[in-house]
């Protein structure tokens, strides 16, 4: 079986009890609750990323960010003959609400991103059904049981219709 590697760059802001999440349009996390993050430009730095993804996806700036860690998943998607090894840097960010372009994160129309729009989970929200195994990963590390080991996600469904997100 062929592997193909993703590696991303992800944003973790967890405020006032609640996680910034983005719902996925694109791919196979699409119509799941993802984190703010994505694939380096050529040239760019992991906190360049970090940085311009954010802002891409939620219209929020990144005041500062710390605590970076690395996570893997390997996935594959139901009648695949592939898998993916997706490979992602988080760091706890802390937004700047004063010099961001939107206090509210609007739906991006124009098809740039793969996201449709931003919004705050608790936790008790988070699904295995309606999210993303980065969003997985983060809420079993906020829980205090990070999953530091390898996952597999063998028979991963790829959601067609938006029944998961609301």
């Amino acid at each position: 079986m062929e592997i193909k590697k993703h590696f991303g760059v992800y944003a973790v802001c967890f405020e006032n009890g609640k996680l910034l999440c983005i719902e996925k349009t694109r791919g196979p996390y699409q119509h799941r609750y993802d984190l703010p993050g994505g694939s380096q430009q050529l040239g760019e730095g992991l906190t360049e990323t970090l940085i311009r993804e954010v802002m891409e996806e939620t219209e929020f700036t990144v005041r500062s960010y710390s605590n970076p860690r690395i996570y893997d998943v390997f996935v594959r998607e139901e009648l695949k003959n592939f898998m993916v090894h997706h490979i992602m840097a988080f760091y706890d960010i802390v937004l700047d609400f004063e010099h961001s372009q939107n206090s509210i994160p609007q739906e991006v129309l124009d098809g740039s991103n793969d996201s449709a729009n931003a919004l705050w989970l608790n936790l008790e929200e988070i699904t295995t059904e309606n999210a993303s195994p980065l969003v997985l990963k983060v809420k079993a590390e906020l829980l205090g049981f990070p999953e530091l080991d390898k996952t597999l996600y063998m028979n991963w469904k790829v959601n067609d219709e938006k029944s998961t997100c609301p």
